[in-house]
């Protein structure tokens, strides 16, 4: 009878620590950031989740790079805390992130590697339903063969049209679509020099990562990835200058990108944005960005086929 007694109080005890955990802590979800930062708005991501019964844990992608992992969101209070070490910033010292929730919003403070504080809100990752069943529209060409008419360029333009091919011969600007987009299906045609790396940005805001990585292991920031998100499940990358081809499709958050011929993403569902994405709006439209920022590439072939029925 003691036993049983025993018992009953060890499955009352775990079980209700299993049902608070599962009930979640406010602080919990996704998150898109906006920090104020040298005169600039940041868009950056946040993601908080429970690690058994009273961790918390998370991911957190900066204005560039990949998203890092958050060994604890440490809480005091009505405040949080957490820092995460340097990747491409500059220095060796950690981003330290303090906030609270205030009304549906996140608010703090971000005390960069250099030493300087700047202040950041968040608001809670909006929801973007799948297309089951799409309908789609005329597929129409982003890059024409002749010029640059529907991109945004300036005087720093180092994107050129050679012989019908969109050619980026150094780094510079970043080119993106004057027109925007929300679910679609996105075809591309590219090649690349020995030891390039590129990519693009589907509604600006999720790379896709295009660089020299034949041979190695699948990885999210290699070739085919949803640059440190999403691993492929196979590393379709040709030699480089080889002409290459992505098949993109994108509903809502759901992704499914065919490389050189074969299905590397299958209906899966992208995490949150990656570093260099323009803007945090995730519910609108957003334009086909080509990163040209990082190493030369060429374009033989930029087409979208927009969905327009749900």
């Amino acid at each position: 009878m003691k036993k049983l007694f025993l018992l009953g109080i060890f499955i009352f005890f775990f079980g209700s620590l299993t049902i608070s955990a599962q009930a979640g802590h406010p602080l919990e979800g996704k998150w898109n950031l906006t920090i104020q930062q040298e005169g600039k708005e940041l868009p950056s991501w946040l993601e908080i989740k429970h690690s058994g019964n009273n961790t918390l844990i998370g991911r957190f992608t900066y204005a560039f790079g990949s998203a890092r992992p958050i060994a604890e969101v440490k809480k005091y209070g009505d405040l949080f805390y957490f820092s995460i070490p340097p990747q491409w910033e500059p220095g060796a010292a950690d981003m330290e992130f303090q906030g609270k929730k205030v009304g549906q919003e996140l608010r703090g403070t971000m005390v960069y590697t250099d030493g300087n504080t700047y202040e950041w809100t968040a608001v809670a990752a909006p929801k973007l339903p799948t297309v089951a069943n799409p309908k789609f529209g005329k597929t129409q060409k982003l890059f024409n063969g002749k010029n640059l008419d529907g991109w945004e360029t300036n005087d720093n333009n180092q994107w050129e049209v050679i012989d019908g091919i969109l050619t980026s011969a150094k780094p510079g600007i970043n080119l993106i679509s004057k027109e925007k987009f929300k679910d679609f299906k996105l075809h591309a045609e590219f090649r690349y020099p020995k030891g390039s790396n590129s990519g693009l940005y589907l509604r600006g805001r999720y790379e896709i990562q295009i660089a020299d990585n034949k041979g190695l292991e699948p990885s999210s920031i290699y070739f085919g990835g949803i640059y440190g998100l999403l691993t492929p499940n196979t590393n379709m990358a040709k030699e480089a200058g080889e002409w290459q081809t992505y098949d993109i499709t994108l509903t809502g958050r759901t992704v499914t990108i065919v490389a050189n011929g074969k299905t590397i993403i299958s209906e899966q569902n992208i995490p949150g944005m990656t570093g260099g994405a323009l803007d945090n709006n995730e519910a609108e439209a957003g334009p086909i960005m080509i990163q040209g920022d990082h190493g030369p590439v060429e374009f033989k072939s930029l087409e979208i086929t927009p969905i327009i029925d749900k």
